[in-house]
């Protein structure tokens, strides 16, 4: 039997404690890295991009995966690969949790290019109002915690 499925998310990360780790000038190798990690595991990526702080993931998510579990492997392994690299020599890890928004087929377009154009829009919002709004407008309770670590 055929799996049909319309599983989008938008995925929202950041670096622990928010620092600016994530050189803009080799985030182009760790999006093709996360790339790869989302293609083996038979997901679609529409759209990857961020800042020096956090990472915007819209994908399609394949229902033999868990959410939490697709989160940790790119979580995971970008981490090491990251440590690894020359290029990112102060990265120290992600933060703890991240966001993990559904939308419409109707919206893909859209979220495709507010994710493109994340340089453009951090030019007037700081990542941690851009994160709050996101969640206040999907009616999701803010837990403080996660904005200290």
């Amino acid at each position: 039997m055929s799996c049909y499925r319309q599983i989008i998310y938008q995925i929202i990360f950041r670096t622990k404690l928010s620092q600016k780790t994530l050189n803009p000038e080799h985030k182009e190798r760790l999006f093709k890295y996360i790339w790869g990690i989302i293609k083996n595991k038979d997901c679609h990526l529409y759209r990857i991009n961020g800042m020096e702080e956090h990472i915007h993931i819209l994908t399609d998510l394949h229902p033999s995966i868990a959410l939490a579990d697709f989160v940790r492997d790119i979580k995971t392994a970008s981490s090491v690969w990251l440590k690894d690299s020359d290029d990112f020599p102060k990265f120290i890890g992600w933060s703890e949790g991240y966001a993990a928004l559904t939308y419409s087929h109707w919206d893909k377009d859209k979220l495709i290019n507010y994710i493109k154009n994340q340089e453009e829009h951090h030019k007037t919002e700081t990542f941690e109002a851009e994160f709050r709004r996101l969640l206040e407008e999907h009616h999701i309770k803010i837990d403080e915690r996660y904005f200290l670590k």
